[in-house]
């Protein structure tokens, strides 16, 4: 009977273990940017260093958003600014909805909301080397307050 149950508790250690593992498994880069007092000055760059060194591979491209229950707005302008390895540069304006018309929050939690929003699936990156991705919040004010942290994460695409 000890034999017995010995063997039952391995197994289902070892499934517990494999599930937990393996949940982000095809994870490949993921970086936050934590704001101390919960406020995105306007001023502030959030950079990310991202290094590629396989141009075949696809991925998949996530901001990563924690917002109070207080932030005052149902979405959040951003500007990005991408610097490819070559020194070459672009600029987009980015519009994240976090919360619908009737002011329910599209996130997952009650005081504090986890945003994970798909900002391009299947992106190739055609050069190798140093990608940098920079976010400034462009909402018009200069003090954006709510604001726990911003992030990206970047998954490789599931085929």
């Amino acid at each position: 009977m000890y034999k017995i149950t010995t063997k039952i508790n391995l197994i289902c250690i070892t499934l517990i273990c494999v599930i937990i593992f393996s949940c982000n498994s095809n994870v490949f880069y993921y970086k936050n940017k934590n704001f101390t007092d919960k406020t995105w000055n306007k001023n502030d760059i959030v950079k990310f260093n991202v290094p590629i060194n396989d141009t075949l591979k696809k991925y998949d491209f996530y901001i990563t958003l924690r917002n109070s229950s207080d932030y005052s707005f149902m979405n959040l302008f951003v500007f990005l600014k991408t610097l490819y390895p070559d020194g070459t540069a672009s600029q987009d304006t980015i519009e994240l909805i976090l919360a619908r018309p009737d002011g329910k929050w599209l996130g997952h939690g009650r005081n504090i909301i986890d945003n994970k929003i798909l900002l391009k699936k299947s992106v190739q990156f055609k050069q190798v080397g140093i990608y940098s991705f920079e976010f400034i919040q462009s909402m018009r004010v200069d003090e954006l307050k709510g604001i726990e942290d911003f992030g990206i994460q970047i998954e490789e695409a599931v085929k």
